[in-house]
């Protein structure tokens, strides 16, 4: 297994994969913003929608895969405000079903943390589907659990659930 962090020179190259790794995660049940039926088109429109991001660097994303075969992706959304720039979002964190259990998750996450670290972001946040089995991969992460709301996203099925809303403290900077 290989983790590359995309590039605005290689993100396009991906674009396949990163869209089944969107599909196999929403036919699967994740809460990741899209609901059933999901096609390929609007799988492939997300994933151009993340190229700009990437491009003016307010967005990194890592792919894991093996021989070309896509595994697992995660993205980190870097705040952009002066007064936030210690800060960032995680998200779509995503591991292709068959792939599961093996550290993929684990894996990008460390990618995702050591990344955040050598850009000074410290606080880390990110939100999941309550009840999900996400919460379980968090809580083992050292992730902290801090409230969520009520109906806040609505399953790839249907249903509205609430969210469950996570950071994670990499280092604190000294009062100044």
């Amino acid at each position: 297994m290989q983790i590359e962090q995309l590039t605005p020179a290689t993100f396009t190259a991906h674009r396949e994969a990163l869209a089944t790794l969107l599909i196999d995660a929403v036919e699967g049940g994740a809460s990741v913003g899209f609901v059933l039926p999901i096609s390929r088109d609007t799988a492939l429109a997300w994933v151009d929608g993340l190229a700009d991001s990437i491009a003016d660097g307010s967005r990194l994303l890592w792919l894991a895969h093996d021989a070309g075969r896509p595994l697992g992706t995660v993205q980190l959304e870097l705040a952009m405000r002066q007064n936030g720039r210690n800060r960032a979002e995680v998200q779509k964190l995503l591991v292709m079903r068959g792939a599961r259990r093996q550290g993929i998750a684990r894996a990008l996450m460390a990618a995702l943390e050591d990344a955040a670290h050598a850009l000074q972001r410290g606080l880390l946040f990110l939100d999941t589907e309550a009840g999900s089995p996400a919460e379980d991969f968090y809580g083992a992460q050292g992730w902290q659990y801090i409230g969520g709301l009520p109906e806040f996203a609505c399953s790839p099925d249907g249903v509205w659930a609430a969210n469950a809303i996570y950071y994670k403290t990499l280092f604190r900077r000294s009062a100044t």
